[in-house]
């Protein structure tokens, strides 16, 4: 099993002036002790006016400075939003080829729909068109970094006369494809077009076995019609994390972070209400004794969960995750490594937790739980390939060449001076 960061980038108010400036240094410095400390991948998300929970608006900017103060670690968008409102679709492939050149071919490329109301009618996209946009835009986003010169697009919504989108990234054909998934449709709809799923909502190992095995089932029986030019077939799945030697340190230092997390994305995609730059979430969140996605209710624990079974107690245990000694994480981790989880993204930085114990429980997770996991890794990849090797050439069989442009185009320049 791989690992990997998950980066919100949370800020809790009250804010100080410089916070937002330590918030984004000291994530930069968790990345950096992360790349030598031999974790697979860091992961960053896209939000936009989802104050307190995700300060994280240009991931493009934060995984460029990244990509020069790392050598192996891959750098992940989780996830870029595609509707054209939000991320003109040359844009995007323009920035994830000038991404993967910068950090040597190192970009896994994440993409989704969005679904706040907060950030969807911010930028005036239409709710129900979303679905459509990201599959449009997906299709020509690949095939702008493909093809040479892009031979165009005409769809109800995106529209681009032929165009040799520069630069091209260095992973040919492309950086591996992901998409964001919190509910079975989207995971099998990762599966169906031969993408890797991202699971960000926190499940059991039971819930994450049953989602691995409708991705894989779905991959293997013919049903998968390529997005892209290559298959990216893994299923990642998140977790809280806080290694310490002492059980109740782990609890102290992470818990809180983790039930933070789960209140503040309630707070955004279920119960709450939002007066731009006034409301406290902070404030709200000490002052409910809540504990996260247990104090939700049924609604947001079958939304964000994933499983009906999904009680106060059960949103409990998926919010202490990986929160505990190295003996205690390496039982947990070992359970979704049986469940078939391809890589497990921490969520380490979350509510108010320190960045001093972020540090150290990075420190401690890789000297005393990764390596047996590390060790095991190659042979997993081998059975894996083994098992799903020639279902991905099938796949792959049925997408549709790279398109030429008709060699009598042109176009004059008609600029305006």
């Amino acid at each position: 099993m791989k690992f990997g960061l998950f980066y919100e980038l949370q800020l809790p108010r009250p804010w100080r002036p410089d916070d937002e400036h330590k918030l984004y240094k000291n994530t930069l410095d968790e990345i950096e002790l992360a790349d030598r400390l031999g974790f697979d991948c860091i992961w960053t998300v896209e939000h936009h006016f989802l104050e307190e929970y995700s300060h994280c608006s240009a991931p493009e900017v934060l995984l460029a400075a990244a990509s020069q103060r790392t050598k192996r670690i891959r750098l992940g968008h989780g996830i870029v939003q595609l509707p054209n409102e939000i991320n003109p679709t040359a844009r995007v492939a323009e920035r994830i080829a000038a991404l993967d050149l910068l950090s040597d071919g190192r970009v896994e490329f994440g993409t989704g729909e969005g679904s706040s109301v907060a950030e969807l009618f911010g930028f005036g996209v239409d709710w129900d068109s979303k679905r459509e946009q990201w599959t449009s835009n997906l299709d020509a986003v690949t095939r702008m970094m493909v093809e040479e010169p892009f031979a165009g697009w005409e769809s109800k919504w995106l529209n681009v006369p032929p165009r040799n989108v520069v630069p091209k990234p260095l992973q040919k054909p492309h950086p591996p494809l992901w998409v964001a998934c919190s509910q079975p449709p989207t995971i099998q709809l990762a599966a169906s077009k031969g993408i890797g799923a991202l699971s960000f909502a926190f499940l059991d190992p039971t819930q994450a076995k049953a989602t691995v095995d409708s991705y894989y089932s779905t991959i293997t029986s013919g049903a998968c019609d390529p997005a892209g030019f290559a298959i990216n077939a893994n299923v990642a799945i998140v977790l809280p994390l806080m290694c310490h030697a002492d059980e109740q340190t782990a609890v102290d230092r992470g818990l809180q972070g983790s039930s933070f997390f789960g209140f503040a994305l309630g707070h955004y995609y279920v119960f709450g209400t939002q007066h731009p730059g006034a409301t406290d979430i902070w404030d709200a969140f000490v002052n409910s004794n809540s504990k996260g996605f247990g104090d939700t209710g049924s609604k947001l624990a079958k939304q964000d969960l994933g499983d009906t079974k999904a009680t106060e107690k059960a949103g409990e245990d998926l919010l202490r995750g990986a929160i505990g000694t190295p003996a205690r994480i390496r039982e947990v981790l070992g359970r979704y490594e049986a469940a078939g989880v391809d890589q497990v993204i921490f969520l380490a930085q979350a509510g108010r937790t320190q960045h001093e114990h972020i540090c150290e429980s990075l420190e401690l997770f890789a000297r005393e739980v990764m390596p047996e996991f590390s060790e095991r890794e190659p042979a997993r990849e081998k059975a894996k390939a083994e098992r799903i090797g020639d279902a991905l050439t099938t796949a792959m069989a049925k997408k549709a060449p790279p398109r030429k442009v008709d060699p009598n185009y042109s176009f004059v320049a008609a600029g305006r001076l």
